[in-house]
């Protein structure tokens, strides 16, 4: 996809971006001649609107394409489809951070998940580098975007608990990260039973592990992310039907988002500890599943109930958020497909979030409405804990209520986090239902930049 971003050269063709309300003003100071051929092809500056320009002696003279009145950082993703393949350049300059989103669009433009099957089609216009946009940042966000789109569009076949794993090693090769990984019984051996007894059933080339990914200087403020890593979810014992199952590839989207946020981290050379924990397993069924009503052991020392074995995201996350809340780091960050009640309630667009620290969720609120990522911060609301209790344990992965599915998730996992560590937990779909411009049905990165502003206006300065 970098490769629609290229150098200006001389033979780039003029690109005009205009919003409805410049039109008329533009077209006055056009020869008569172009302002007719804009009015006969009836183009009114319409948001994704193109008008190719005629020039001398029939050639390809330039474009016009209208842009909305409200930012947008999509518009220039609806252009390449519509556009000749060859160079184009902005004719008039653009602010920097605008510039920046016209260049993530274009290239995000061009994503397409071709590992099985050749993409069909015609060849895609390339953009001219803006002059004002940050390139490193575009390009390590096309990258990141683009590793969390493949990731969660790989089939669980090809994806399951050792592939995510040697992910995981690439990403700390390309950086020069230590990455350690937990398998199978050493789960037992090293305290993380809850993570093992989700994962014991599958097959022992699916064995379950836990990924410590770390990078950065020791002695400079920590920040870990943990990602929900189930690289099929059947749900168990408590089997999902046919159509809930379908889509379940993608339910280590968590895990790919904070890989994808490493991979700008660390692109970035942002100056903290990193530290990635990914509690990988599948959610397999065997004689060796677990079963409704067991109590499993977890890494903090609380006991937990078995509701349902297709709540088995927080049994997971609970052992990988122990182990990082006790290191007490700055910054806490989990990324999960957790609950349908988030989507439920917001939509597949729009990630809940939720947090014990109320400047740390506006930060991430403020930078997701800079980044045109928006979320919506759900309450940690302390009665509903209730819900969450057992008559034989600690507590229980699920509550027999049918409402605040979300929200009791997250009080869930509340339990696993020390006191004064700031925490964020994230409830997202990780998959678009339907193609967009730049977003095209599948796997999709959701918050990811507003995530990295945060962390590095916290943490990095």
């Amino acid at each position: 996809m970098l490769e629609q971003l290229v150098e200006a050269d001389d033979n780039a063709t003029n690109l005009t971006v205009l919003r409805k309300g410049d039109l008329d003003g533009w077209l006055a100071g056009q020869p008569p001649s172009v302002r007719q051929w804009v009015e006969q092809t009836g183009f009114r500056a319409e948001p994704g609107a193109v008008c190719l320009l005629p020039g001398e002696g029939g050639a390809l003279g330039g474009a016009l394409a209208g842009l909305p009145d409200e930012a947008d950082p999509w518009a220039f993703a609806h252009f390449p489809s519509k556009l000749p393949a060859r160079t184009w350049r902005l004719a008039m300059p653009l602010p920097a951070a605008q510039a920046g989103q016209a260049a993530l669009a274009w290239a995000l433009a061009a994503y397409g998940f071709d590992r099985y099957k050749a993409r069909k089609g015609k060849d895609l216009p390339r953009l001219a580098w803006p002059e004002t946009a940050d390139r490193a940042r575009v390009e390590r966000e096309v990258e990141a975007i683009s590793l969390v789109r493949d990731l969660i569009n790989t089939p669980a076949a090809d994806m399951g608990p050792a592939e995510l794993s040697a992910a995981a090693d690439a990403l700390a090769a390309r950086f020069g990260a230590k990455c350690r990984v937990i398998v199978g019984d050493g789960l037992l051996a090293e305290n993380y039973p809850a993570i093992h007894a989700v994962g014991r059933a599958a097959a022992q080339s699916r064995r379950p592990r836990l990924i410590d990914l770390r990078w950065g200087d020791e002695a400079a403020p920590k920040v870990t992310l943990v990602g929900k890593g189930v690289c099929f979810d059947t749900g168990g014992l408590d089997l999902k039907p046919s159509s809930n199952m379908k889509l379940m590839k993608k339910d280590m989207g968590g895990a790919a988002h904070v890989l994808g946020l490493a991979s700008m981290i660390m692109a970035a050379g942002l100056k903290l500890r990193l530290r990635v924990l990914i509690p990988a397993v599948e959610n397999s069924v065997s004689g060796e599943s677990m079963r409704p009503l067991d109590v499993l052991a977890t890494r903090k020392g609380l006991t937990v109930e078995v509701g349902n074995t297709d709540a088995e995201g927080r049994l997971i996350l609970c052992d990988a958020l122990a182990e990082a809340s006790a290191e007490k780091p700055a910054l806490l960050i989990d990324v999960a497909t957790l609950t349908g009640a988030a989507r439920s309630a917001l939509g597949t667009d729009l990630p809940a979030l939720f947090s014990n620290d109320d400047r740390l969720a506006a930060d991430i609120l403020e930078a997701g409405e800079a980044a045109g990522e928006p979320l919506w911060r759900l309450p940690l609301h302390k009665p509903y804990r209730r819900m969450i209790d057992s008559k034989v344990a600690d507590l229980t992965n699920a509550s027999d209520s049918p409402h605040a599915g979300a929200i009791t998730a997250a009080l869930f996992l509340q339990e696993f986090i020390e006191p004064g560590t700031p925490w964020a937990h994230l409830d997202i779909m990780a998959w678009n239902g339907a193609g967009r411009p730049g977003r095209p049905e599948g796997g999709e990165a959701l918050a990811l930049r507003a995530l990295f502003a945060t962390i590095a206006r916290r943490v990095d300065g």
